[in-house]
């Protein structure tokens, strides 16, 4: 699974890159899977009504 901050990085990867930095072992106790784009909200609209905006 790639990582959120940054798609060219996998989990693994990064999680190995902390321990390196911090000098221990980081163990997942919990996540939360997300979809990209999920919780952010849509605007939504009538076409026409866009359009009658415009003019």
């Amino acid at each position: 699974q790639f990582y959120v901050m940054d798609d060219k990085k996998t989990v693994e990867q990064v999680i190995a890159e902390k321990e390196k930095e911090f000098g221990g072992k980081i163990k997942i106790v919990e996540f939360i899977c997300f979809e990209v784009g999920e919780g952010l909200e849509k605007k939504t609209e009538d076409f026409a009504a866009e359009v009658a905006a415009q003019l």
